[in-house]
Formats: C-alpha cells, structure tokens, sequence
C-alpha cells in the first residue's frame, strides 16, 4: 500500500491554504508580503484553477500555525500527501499513510475539495466517503467528536489524491471550506445582507458581536438601496441612517429606525456620531479607504464595515496600499480582512481604533 503514499516530513514542512477560484496568486502575493515582514522565508506554489496555494518552507524549518489571510479562507499545516489511492481501499491507504499522524481524539473529520463547478462532483464523493473513513479512524481506535480535540483536514484534488493535516482548536474558520452555510430570508430586500451577515460571523468572535451589535445603537448605511445591508443592522435593533439616492425596499422605507437619506455617501454626515460606518458603494477603493479613515480618525463613527472594490490585476497590491492609508493616519486602526464567500471581486474589511 506504501506505493500509493507521498508523505511529507518534518525536512518538507508546508501548508495548504484554500481560496476562491482564481485569486490563487493575489493569495501568494499575500504570503510573500507576510514571509517579507516577518522573516519565515518560504515561497508558494499557486494552482489557480483549485483556488489552492501550497506555502513551503524556503530552509526547512517549521512553520508556526498560520495567520489569517485576507484571501485565503482556510488554511492549514500539511502532515501527509497521498496519490493514487486504490479505489478498492481508499480508506485503508489513506489511513496507513496518516498512521504516523493520528492523534487518539478528534474533533471532526472535513473533507475539502475545489470549490468550483468541477469541485462538486467530487464534492458528492467526498460526502459518499466520510462515513467510511469515520468507521475506519474509531476501528482504529480514534475517538471523533472531542470537543477542544484538533480537526483532521483532508483535501481531495480528486478521489485518489488527498493531502491531510490536523488543525488545532480554535484555529481557522469554523466551518467546512471556510464558508458559513447562510441562508437568504424572505424578509430580506436584497441577496447583499448575507455579505453583511457573513461578514459579521468571519471578521468578529461571537462575544465582540454580542458587545458592539446591540439593540439601541446607531449606523449609517452608504450607498443602502434597496437596503440589504439596513435590514442586517436593523434585525440587531440598531437605528439606521440609509444614504442613497436610490429607493429602499418598503418594509425599510416605512420603518421608524430607519431615516433615508437621499445624498451622496461621499458628503453625507451624521447630526451625531454613530456606532457603526457600513459601506458597499461601487467606488474606487482607494476613495472608499481615504472615506472610511475620515470617519474614525474624526470620530464619527466608532467602527467601520465596508467594501473595496478591487482592480482585476495587482489585487493584493491594492490591499495593502488601502491598508497602509488607512494605518498611517494619528490614531491606530485595528484592520481585519477576508474574502468572503459572497464578496467576488473586493474583499470585505472592519476597522476600529486599535
């Protein structure tokens, strides 16, 4: 069986980081930046069409866990690669080959794979395969479902191929392929509110959402119509200012914590400070960033969630000069970033005086 088995060791140390199909090398810009300033030399492999990039290290040492990445949407450290796994016994190459890796507990077992249109067939197989591994891992003694125990990741580029690593609790995204599985309300007057909603669940633990999203505080909402993001901010009881020119949907139009103000969201104010900036206007982004960093470096708002809109080329370059304008000012900002799942070409930030 050992001839269907690459496994990688402690001279080899890499991870494995997934993202949105496409964006493979904006992430390896990324990671080039962080090696840079923080001195872990590495390099990367980019596969594009998998949106999947493998970071080596560049001397062999190892690596710390991973950071969170702008656009990478999970990302782990690598224990084992295996190719050519026989059809007849997936499960028992694949465990030999982790038999070295294996801890006694796990929390859970996912299996990831492209998230593309390729990707889901193999999606339909993975979901066929797990009950098999899971009765393979307990024959063997591994106790599943431990709380605080780490994740077995397993990737499969296809059924016979599959790089496995373990991550341990409380790091990553809490949810396979690093995307929350959100579902749109009827009530809701536009597809946008579950880029808000899946902003607030990837960019805030759950006790900082209980801390600065609660009933009674006050939003404004730049470019609001038809009122996606409003009616997010308004299920959590905030009062909203929606600046747009544009209509907003009825059931916001007619609801008192909501005033609608037609204006441009480059020269609207607020009578007073608010709680919370959010903002997913079609702008350039480096406009969209000077805006924002206004607002919080003169005290209009206490925390910002907004939208850039990124060029089609030098996308992390962008990023990091939105970052950097928005960090050079007097006031500190803490920035998180990501690339959601419902974000296409833009990434979806939150800043706050840090």
């Amino acid at each position: 069986m050992t001839d269907h088995i690459v496994t990688d060791t402690a001279s080899s140390p890499r991870w494995l980081l997934q993202c949105r199909h496409g964006f493979g090398s904006d992430l390896a810009a990324e990671l080039a930046d962080w090696s840079a300033g923080t001195g872990v030399a590495g390099w990367s492999r980019v596969d594009n069409a998998q949106g999947r990039v493998d970071f080596h290290s560049a001397d062999g040492e190892c690596l710390p866990l991973p950071p969170a990445f702008t656009f990478a949407r999970q990302a782990w450290p690598v224990s084992a690669a295996c190719t050519d796994l026989p059809e007849r016994d997936r499960v028992g190459a694949l465990l030999d080959a982790l038999h070295d890796y294996l801890p006694l507990h796990l929390s859970a077992v996912w299996m990831e794979h492209p998230d593309t249109n390729e990707g889901k067939a193999l999606g339909r197989f993975c979901r066929k395969f797990r009950p098999h591994l899971e009765r393979g891992l307990r024959a063997r003694g591994v106790r599943l479902d431990v709380p605080r125990a780490a994740r077995l990741m397993l990737w499969f580029s296809d059924s016979s191929q599959v790089v496995a690593g373990l991550l341990p609790a409380g790091h990553g995204r809490p949810w396979p392929m690093g995307i929350p599985r959100l579902r749109l309300p009827r009530s809701a007057p536009s597809r946008s509110a579950l880029k808000l909603e899946e902003a607030l669940l990837t960019l805030m633990a759950p006790g900082e959402r209980d801390q600065w999203l609660r009933p009674g505080m006050s939003a404004v909402d730049l470019g609001a119509a038809p009122g996606g993001w409003t009616w997010v901010l308004r299920q959590a009881g905030l009062h909203v200012h929606a600046v747009d020119n544009g209509p907003l949907a009825e059931s916001l139009a007619a609801d008192r914590a909501v005033r609608h103000h037609r204006q441009d969201g480059f020269r609207f104010r607020p009578p007073q400070p608010v709680d919370w900036l959010v903002c997913d206007m079609v702008e350039k982004p480096h406009r969209v960033a000077r805006l924002m960093s206004e607002w919080l470096e003169d005290g209009i708002c206490r925390r910002a969630l907004f939208n850039l809109k990124l060029p089609m080329k030098q996308r992390w370059q962008c990023v990091a000069e939105c970052r950097d304008l928005m960090e050079a000012g007097p006031t500190p900002l803490a920035w998180r970033a990501a690339q959601l799942y419902h974000d296409r070409e833009e990434i979806t930030v939150l800043a706050c005086p840090g």
